[in-house]
């Protein structure tokens, strides 16, 4: 089946199966709407919704098949042959990022990373080579990359989302500050932690001044 999902399901939807896994490590075999929905900080209604779109019901006696669910949100989220991730840029942030993500994800594999410094270029990190910058275009095709992840200084931003989208990249994760422009056929998602934070701290500010 083709599913055609509004982008915040699908970050929900990932969401759900986080939280689904940690429940059947636990040995829970069920669960309720209203109890992803209290993991997740969001409503039941939400949850329903979200999974009436992909067309999975649960019982009013059991609630919802963790098993299952888990194994539907793989076939719509992940691919069945798997995808190849690069980073770019290999400083704390892409360190960090592979530190905690190798392993977590199969269909997911972090298989390169690249930089400018000729101190990390040829170091492997959890497994991970470290090639030059200049290199990309060959790499890219040699273990058929398809998403590339920019934690690079904002200067270079602009100029490395062009050399990925070059080399063949049809999705880039921006971990940059500075907005950068692609194709309409190359999926981009910017993350800008200043953002986030300030978002955090209009909330803060917001329940302060109610109870003031």
């Amino acid at each position: 089946m083709k599913y055609n999902l509004p982008h915040k399901t699908i970050e929900r939807l990932s969401q759900y199966r986080r939280a689904l896994l940690i429940c059947l490590e636990k040995g829970q075999t069920h669960i309720y709407s209203h109890e992803i929905a209290r993991i997740q900080h969001i409503t039941a209604v939400q949850v329903r919704r979200d999974l009436m779109l992909i067309g999975y019901t649960g019982t009013l006696r059991k609630g919802y098949n963790v098993k299952e669910l888990i194994e539907l949100i793989g076939e719509i989220i992940d691919s069945s042959e798997g995808i190849n991730v690069a980073i770019v840029g290999m400083g704390n942030l892409g360190r960090a990022l592979i530190n905690y993500f190798i392993g977590k994800r199969s269909h997911l594999r972090i298989v390169a990373s690249f930089d400018i410094n000729p101190d990390k270029i040829g170091n492997t990190m959890s497994g991970v080579p470290c090639f030059s910058i200049d290199d990309l275009p060959q790499i890219v095709k040699e273990k058929n990359i398809r998403i590339g992840i920019m934690t690079v200084p904002a200067e270079f931003a602009s100029q490395t989302a062009d050399l990925l989208v070059k080399s063949g990249i049809k999705g880039i994760l921006n971990y940059t500050p500075k907005p950068v422009n692609v194709p309409d056929d190359v999926y981009l998602e910017e993350y800008d932690m200043i953002t986030s934070l300030e978002k955090v701290a209009f909330y803060v500010k917001l329940n302060e001044q109610k109870i003031v």
